[in-house]
């Protein structure tokens, strides 16, 4: 009597093929999952790409976009040195904030960052004067003027006109493009309904005609 090593059973043919389909499915489900992932971001970093240009040529909306004249809105029954206020205007969607500065100045701006459109948020513990600040990359504006202090905006923040009341309420009357004065801003939207547009800033132009 003899003894010998055990030998293995023989292959079934059957299981090999189901292995061997398994396999190239599993492999075929990786490869399109790869591939739905890297359309995925491709498209998404496409979307922020043009979404970034489109914001830095102007073609989205901004602030002072519309020709027509807003309709004033009371946004506050009172806003007091160093505080600030965020609202909307002139639109549902127009992101705008109201700071009052410590000397008593009122001031009104978009809240959306000339760069790439990220909110625009008050910081007034910053400099003398507190500041606009815009986190997402670094974009700082002077709080009294609007203008680029610091960072990427390539652009001023469009202004939102406010008026405070004999009640201390205060009100947006209109808005600004960026680089617009208040005349401007003014003048552009409501036309000869305001008396100061039918007449030049230039007094010499006014003694001329």
């Amino acid at each position: 009597m003899s003894v010998t090593d055990p030998q293995p059973p023989a292959p079934d043919p059957h299981t090999d093929a189901a292995q061997e389909a398994l396999r190239d499915r599993i492999a075929a489900d990786s490869l399109t999952t790869r591939r739905d992932y890297l359309r995925i971001v491709a498209t998404v970093s496409g979307g922020l790409a043009v979404g970034g240009v489109a914001v830095a040529s102007g073609i989205l909306h901004q602030h002072g976009d519309s020709e027509g004249a807003p309709e004033p809105r009371r946004i506050a029954d009172r806003i007091l040195p160093g505080e600030s206020l965020a609202f909307r205007y002139p639109g549902s969607e127009d992101r705008a904030v109201a700071v009052r500065l410590d000397d008593g100045t009122l001031a009104g701006y978009s809240a959306v960052c000339t760069h790439l459109a990220c909110a625009v948020l008050w910081r007034k513990e910053r400099g003398s004067e507190g500041e606009l600040y815009c986190p997402c990359h670094e974009g700082v504006f002077d709080a009294r003027t609007g203008g680029v202090t610091a960072g990427p905006p390539p652009r001023a923040l469009p202004k939102v006109l406010l008026v405070e009341q004999a009640d201390g309420s205060v009100w947006a009357i209109g808005t600004t493009r960026s680089g617009e004065t208040a005349r401007e801003g003014l003048c552009r939207e409501q036309g000869d309904a305001l008396r100061i547009c039918r007449t030049s800033p230039d007094p010499e132009r006014n003694e001329r005609t």
